[in-house]
């Protein structure tokens, strides 16, 4: 049985315990969580109890290692998992993440790939609201590939954030066009996707990223497109929440247990 522990314990996290109680990850053993609000953690390791399953709400990110966890899933932020990765990853402790845009800094991508390295451990990105890396990737390495990704959202994402402005109301309206690395920096929590794909392919230097506000749209649409000499690829996936997030990380755990690997 893996041990299994979570940093940040939201409506991601939520999806990842749900998993684990429905038999989903069987291989899996849900040991410990934490989280900066304690009584989520609290509300999360008691809900593990409820079933019979011991789950320890921690107080901090060392106690939670303290559990000497196989693997640990984060559903913080791009913040959190900066500043988590390196001391997880030397503990001997392999992460599962979604806070992808962390990477769009590639120095410390070099760090973490070489403690990863150093502690026999790995950093598994999970592919969240988009998907098709295999394809994306195969066909990167055949050369000479372009890269687009798009994203379309409706203007309450926007509202309260630097970006908005009252035209969005009424219009469809441009409202980012840039590199993978500087759109995470302007939009820090809502294009992991991008860096996710970026990653997979050219790079966050390299990738166009347009991001596109539209009145009344419900949801996230994240559209990567890719061309080489050869290929023409596009990855379309709308989803109306971000609950497609956490069950990619569900994915992710399983496939790596599991003797077809997809």
């Amino acid at each position: 049985m893996k041990k299994l522990v979570i940093v940040g314990c939201g409506y991601l996290a939520d999806i990842v315990a749900e998993a684990v109680l429905n038999g989903l990850l069987p291989d899996y053993d849900l040991i410990g969580v934490y989280s900066r609000s304690g009584y989520k953690a609290e509300r999360l390791a008691d809900k593990m109890k409820q079933s019979g399953r011991e789950c320890r709400a921690c107080s901090s990110l060392q106690e939670l290692l303290s559990l000497k966890p196989d693997y640990l899933v984060e559903t913080a932020s791009p913040a959190a998992m900066k500043e988590i990765t390196i001391p997880v990853l030397e503990n001997g402790t392999s992460i599962i993440t979604v806070s992808i845009g962390a990477f769009a800094d590639t120095d410390f991508l070099e760090t973490v790939k070489k403690t990863a390295s150093a502690n026999n451990t790995r950093v598994y990105l999970a592919s969240g609201a988009t998907g098709g890396f295999d394809v994306l990737r195969t066909a990167t390495l055949m050369g000479n590939a372009s890269v687009e990704f798009i994203n379309e959202k409706g203007v309450r994402a926007f509202r309260g954030s630097s970006l908005y402005s009252n035209e969005m109301e009424s219009s469809k309206k441009l409202v980012f066009s840039g590199t993978a690395r500087e759109a995470i920096g302007t939009f820090p929590t809502g294009l992991n996707v991008a860096v996710a794909a970026s990653l997979a392919t050219v790079g966050p230097e390299n990738m166009k990223v347009t991001m596109v506000s539209t009145p009344e749209f419900t949801g996230d649409r994240q559209r990567v497109e890719l061309k080489n000499d050869e290929v023409h690829a596009v990855v379309d996936v709308f989803s109306a929440t971000s609950a497609i997030a956490g069950w990619s990380i569900v994915s992710t755990l399983q496939n790596i247990v599991s003797p077809i690997v997809f």
